[in-house]
């Protein structure tokens, strides 16, 4: 099974961190990015730039910050938690945020996890490592046979 990841964050920064720590951990996913709540809306609605399925498959997990422009990550959960064609997505907040109001607000809205930003590369890549773990060796997830 290929493994889809959308990361939603506006930090360019932060998306190669990411993408460094992925390849640290050997995680063969499929890593896809948008820089906005707006752009991530697109992506799984297919919509402008992602008219095209083959540009952008169905992610297996988001990881979603929630400090962004146009839409921040909150209002981008709700939509996919309110959308019955999109709400099965597992969400995962990976953010810089410990407020313990952006916790709650997030869990409110049906993240599935919430996580906040590790402070070095190495604590990144092992919590790359985890949620490989988790949500790819652990759970089943829909559309999965156990």
């Amino acid at each position: 099974m290929v493994t889809t990841l959308l990361l939603a964050d506006d930090d360019s920064d932060d998306r190669l961190l990411v993408k460094d720590a992925l390849e640290e951990t050997r995680w063969t996913a499929d890593l896809h990015s948008v820089e906005d709540g707006v752009e991530l809306m697109d992506y799984l609605r297919h919509r402008g730039k992602y008219r095209d399925r083959s540009d952008a498959p169905p992610p297996s997990l988001i990881l979603l910050d929630l400090k962004m422009p146009r839409k921040g990550g909150h209002q981008a959960l709700k939509e996919i938690k309110e959308d019955p064609n999109l709400r099965r997505i597992p969400v995962v907040i990976l953010t810089t945020s410990s407020q313990e109001q952006d916790v709650s607000r997030s869990y409110g809205l049906g993240v599935n996890s919430f996580i906040t930003k590790p402070s070095s590369f190495g604590a990144l890549v092992e919590t790359m490592r985890i949620l490989e773990k988790y949500w790819f060796e652990t759970v089943t997830l829909p559309g999965e046979r156990p």
